[in-house]
């Protein structure tokens, strides 16, 4: 009997795994790695840890990538940036920035809201209500005309 409950304890309890296992297997590979970030920026060094190369001016390099974003790098002291894939489309660019706005709240969980007072139609702002930290989702143009997403966290100074 005792093995029989415990089996019935077992079973029940798979759909509860595979949910979870599911919603992981949902979220973004950049999802981790952007809230090691977002981490950082609380930190007394900010992006120190994470900083390489130098670039042209202020920016510099940076040892995180996130994982299907490219060109990341850190302005100043407090300031992260990576552009996602390129698009051929303003459209198209809209259209992710709306689909990575979901994916970032849902990797960052409760407490992250959007700052309707600093949204724009070109650009999106996360805050969180008790870290000063914040993230822009904006939509911009490449050199050779095509679309990206830009995401940055920065830490807040107000």
């Amino acid at each position: 009997m005792k093995k029989l409950m415990t089996l019935a304890v077992v079973l029940a309890s798979l759909p509860a795994i595979a949910l979870a296992q599911d919603a992981r297997s949902q979220a973004p590979p950049y999802c981790f790695d952007l809230t090691r970030v977002v981490d950082l920026a609380m930190t007394k060094e900010r992006f120190a840890s994470i900083a390489s190369r130098p670039r042209q001016g202020s920016f510099q390099n940076t040892s995180l990538v996130l994982a299907g974003w490219k060109d990341c790098s850190l302005d100043g002291a407090a300031t992260y940036t990576c552009d996602s894939s390129e698009m051929n489309t303003a459209e198209e660019a809209e259209k992710a920035r709306a689909a990575i706005l979901d994916q970032v709240k849902s990797c960052l969980g409760a407490g992250w809201a959007e700052a309707a007072e600093r949204t724009s139609p070109n650009y999106v702002v996360l805050h969180n209500a008790v870290r000063p930290v914040a993230i822009t989702l904006s939509t911009d143009q490449t050199e050779n005309k095509k679309h990206v997403v830009r995401l940055t966290v920065f830490v807040r100074r107000n």
